[in-house]
């Protein structure tokens, strides 16, 4: 798989490929992931990038010419563009499986005030990871490309991704490691079993739990397994028992200093 950014700061992304999963898929030849300047293709002689908005406004605007000259000279008939905009569909996990099956991504990054309207026309998609503001598309364009590239057979293994949050439509359990006892905070006994079966189980209720506390809403539309409507039954009974619990006696938090 190919993946291309482009970007006026193409220095943000020294790390990010020189590090972790990013790093081991390049080496591996799993991935070919580049930082394009589109600084570089601009005809101004004062190597600007970047003009004030018709009608006024705040900011400036990346103009056309260096924008879509990078991207045309990058771009092949296997491309798929993707311009990072908060205007764009939301980034998913299923949207990253999506991208994952291209042959060539490119990453448009929008900085300062955002693109001339009509770069908009040569892009294929437009994506957004979230409802907030960031400088520029730089870091979206990162945390799509680490989404997408962790999904290439061969990156990590597959088990791995099985039991990830998004994967199956629940958020992933909690997880422990030693020691077995930290501060009074024991490791739940049946991880130490060693009964697959009941730690299998366990772990089930406890992502149906999690979901259900922070996402409630990915639960909305899950096609349930019988055993799972058992679980989450369980769930909301512990749940609706360890409130009124709360109510009796609140809990004290443990003391950090």
């Amino acid at each position: 798989m190919r993946i291309t950014i482009l970007t006026l700061f193409p220095e943000m992304f020294e790390g990010f490929l020189t590090t972790s999963i990013i790093k081991k898929a390049r080496l591996k030849g799993l991935a070919e992931i580049e930082a394009i300047d589109i600084r570089a293709f601009t005809e101004d002689k004062h190597n600007r990038v970047d003009e004030y908005p018709f009608g006024g406004g705040q900011g400036m605007i990346m103009k056309c010419q260096p924008v879509l000259d990078c991207l045309k000279s990058v771009r092949t008939p296997s491309s798929k563009v993707l311009l990072m905009a908060p205007t764009g569909q939301q980034f998913t996990q299923a949207k990253a499986r999506e991208l994952q099956k291209q042959e060539h991504l490119i990453l448009l990054c929008g900085h300062y005030e955002g693109f001339d309207a009509r770069i908009r026309e040569y892009a294929d998609e437009e994506i957004s990871i979230g409802d907030y503001v960031l400088t520029g598309g730089e870091l979206a364009s990162m945390v799509i490309t680490d989404a997408v590239t962790r999904l290439v057979p061969g990156v990590i293994t597959e088990e791995s991704h099985l039991d990830e949050s998004f994967e199956n439509g629940l958020l992933e359990y909690p997880q422990y490691t030693r020691p077995v006892d930290y501060d009074g905070h024991r490791v739940p006994e049946v991880l130490l079993s060693g009964h697959h079966e009941n730690i299998r189980k366990f772990r089930l209720k406890e992502s149906l739990r999690l979901t259900l506390q922070v996402r409630p809403d990915l639960l909305q539309h899950r096609a349930f397994t019988k055993e799972e409507l058992k679980l989450l039954d369980e769930v909301r009974e512990e749940e609706e028992a360890k409130a009124l619990n709360q109510l009796e006696s609140p809990e004290i938090k443990p003391d950090l200093e």
